[in-house]
Formats: structure tokens, sequence, C-alpha cells
């Protein structure tokens, strides 16, 4: 019986999966984003394990750690797509 727990512990371990996702900041119609590492699941207001930096989308300008980025998608994180999009414009490369 304990090895089944411990299986089971193991493949929840394992299937948490985590995101590069935008964070919404800021007032209604001025918009700003923290680039922040979560939970796939979990909700964008929730807690957030890392914070990268920031997008403007309204101004196109942004500040990401990459370092950070690089080692947490080595880590096997994956960013969304318009994450994707601000890694290419800031020339980090995607794995």
């Amino acid at each position: 019986m304990r090895g089944l727990t411990f299986k089971l512990a193991l493949t929840i371990i394992f299937e948490i999966m985590l995101a590069i996702k935008l964070k919404g900041v800021g007032k209604k119609h001025q918009r700003s984003f923290r680039v922040v590492l979560q939970e796939q699941r979990s909700k964008l207001r929730g807690k957030s394990i890392e914070d990268f930096g920031w997008y403007n989308p309204h101004t196109d300008k942004y500040e990401v750690k990459a370092e950070r980025v690089l080692y947490w998608l080595g880590c096997g994180a994956k960013p969304t797509a318009t994450v994707g999009q601000i890694l290419k414009k800031a020339k980090i490369a995607i794995l």
C-alpha cells in the first residue's frame, strides 16, 4: 500500500506544469502586464512563483530578466503564445 501512495505522489508532482504568463496590472483601459511564472492551471490573480519583468502594450516596451527565463525554460516551463512573441522580440532563445 505504501508503494502505491509513493507512485501516486510522484505522478502528482510531475503533472504540475509551469507556464510563463502575462498577469494584468493597472487600471481598466490602461493595462500593463507582469511577466510571471505560475502553474499552468492557476488563475492569473493567484500566487505566482517568480516575477520576470513587465510588458506595456500601449508603448510596446518591455523588460525581461533573460537569465531567469532561460533557467525556467530549461526546467520545463512553457511560455504562452504572447509571452513567446515578447521573448522573441527580446532575442531570448526559446527551447
